[in-house]
């Protein structure tokens, strides 16, 4: 019987409010997946504690304590370990200070007096902890990729940069380390569909065999409480706000359906890709507005001129495209939690809008299925993903570096798609699901005999580290 389960989360952080989630790129979803599973587990009667790390920055004051949970999941503690200092750090700069994070959790479950039955880790560099956890503990792991370095260091190469500066920047090589690290001494790992699998754990970078027991398709789910078509009191906000960023188009284009991003703001998300395909195609331009979802930006012309991030750039390129539309069919709204983005999906939704994901590469695509749960209808890259979620023409698909597959695809899923095939879609996917299978695996490799640690793996990994 499983009674407590650790989850290594090291990048990024959580708290009751969830500050930030979605804001920043190590605020992904690869912490709303972490925090849904644990609630889900907890829910199931488990014990968890998402271990995450302690950041005393006035820039990221949510973040200070030790301890925070959430008031709905009496079973799940948050606990942040104090390690590479007390500023916030991007998850590239963090991976020299793991040794550190690891040997705290030990220290702190040896002062509490019970350790957990098994670790869930997260990422590259949760991977590389539940290694070296392992090593000092025994205490086996699951690892949970979430995106995987060799598929992001291709596309960053082919891009033209070169690869000391690639190297410098995103620790590609030590992300690789880890993550085959991780595979090996892994009891299991969870992959979020069959083309994950097989497809991404084939890439010649790891030595994995994902044909093999040890790889598990586990997919994620959606929190149908948030996500869902129930017409709420709270919606009419949002709706009164959506009139008031649409009021001064011309009458006739504010009665119109939309066409919604609400991707975080992230040159792989490809945002522009939809705004040049809805610029170029008059019957899309024609039939529909197009609404990007900007977190925390009232203003974009403001916020373009006086920025200078990625956020910034793109924007910036969004609106060099959109022109003299913008106000007239390009809109940006601010919504910046799940909940209100669950409110613009239902208002929406009752104009047969149609949400797109075009990203280059998305490795799951759990966006598509909380749109879909909401009622629109849904279009998203082909790469990745998408195409196992849209297996049952549930939506439609497309290549994200064809404006006009892209424009003409979009059109055919507005005036023609039947949302209700989306809502279907949404029905199969639960996070309690999700953490049934994480449980049933997690049974099995708590009874199998222990995994042994080869001291050189861990040589290794600590000599790579004295180089960043």
């Amino acid at each position: 019987m499983i009674r407590k389960v650790a989850f290594f989360n090291p990048q990024g952080n959580f708290d009751r409010n969830d500050s930030h989630l979605t804001e920043h790129p190590d605020f992904g979803g690869q912490l709303v997946y972490v925090k849904e599973v644990a609630k889900a587990m907890g829910e199931l009667g488990v014990e968890v504690d998402i271990i995450t790390r302690q950041i005393i920055d006035e820039d990221w004051s949510e973040f200070a304590d030790a301890y925070d949970y959430y008031p709905d999941a009496p079973n799940v503690r948050i606990v942040r370990i104090p390690f590479g200092g007390e500023k916030f750090l991007r998850k590239e700069d963090l991976w020299k200070f793991l040794p550190d994070y690891v040997e705290k959790i030990y220290e702190f479950y040896k002062s509490e007096g019970k350790f957990p039955d098994f670790v869930t880790t997260h990422y590259g560099d949760g991977g590389i902890s539940g290694v070296l956890f392992l090593e000092k503990s025994g205490i086996p792991f699951s690892f949970t990729g979430h995106s995987l370095g060799a598929w992001k260091m291709d596309k960053i190469l082919s891009s033209g940069i070169s690869v000391e500066k690639a190297e410098k920047k995103y620790r590609f090589s030590v992300r690789l380390l880890a993550e085959n690290l991780a595979i090996k001494y892994a009891s299991f790992v969870v992959c979020s569909t069959s083309q994950e699998r097989y497809v991404q754990y084939s890439h010649k970078a790891y030595n994995a065999d994902p044909y093999s027991d040890k790889f598990k398709v586990i997919p994620p789910g959606i929190n149908s409480s948030i996500f869902n078509t129930e017409s709420k009191q709270e919606d009419e906000y949002v709706k009164k706000y959506l009139d008031s960023i649409i009021s001064k188009a011309p009458v006739k284009r504010q009665k119109l359906p939309f066409v919604i991003m609400s991707s975080r703001l992230d040159r792989k998300k490809n945002h522009i890709a939809v705004v040049k395909a809805f610029m170029k195609n008059e019957e899309l331009r024609g039939s529909s507005n197009l609404l990007i979802v900007v977190r925390g930006v009232d203003d974009v012309f403001k916020f373009v001129n006086t920025h200078s991030s990625e956020e910034a750039e793109i924007l910036r390129e969004i609106l060099d495209v959109a022109g003299n539309e913008v106000g007239i069919s390009v809109f940006f709204a601010n919504i910046s939690d799940q909940r209100n983005l669950a409110r613009l999906y239902r208002v929406t939704a009752q104009k047969g809008s149609v949400f797109v994901l075009p990203a280059i590469y998305e490795p799951f695509g759990l966006a598509i299925i909380e749109a879909a749960a909401c009622g629109l209808k849904v279009v998203a890259t082909k790469n990745g993903g998408p195409s196992e979620i849209f297996s049952n023409g549930e939506g439609l698909l497309v290549d994200p570096e064809d404006i006009n597959d892209i424009g003409s695809k979009v059109y055919v899923a507005l005036t023609q798609f039947d949302a209700q095939k989306s809502l279907t879609l949404a029905k199969k996917y639960s996070w309690k699901n999700t953490a049934l299978g994480y449980l049933e695996n997690i049974q099995k490799a708590v009874e199998n005999e222990q995994i042994q640690i080869d001291g050189s793996d861990i040589e290794r990994f600590f000599e790579i580290i004295k180089h960043i």
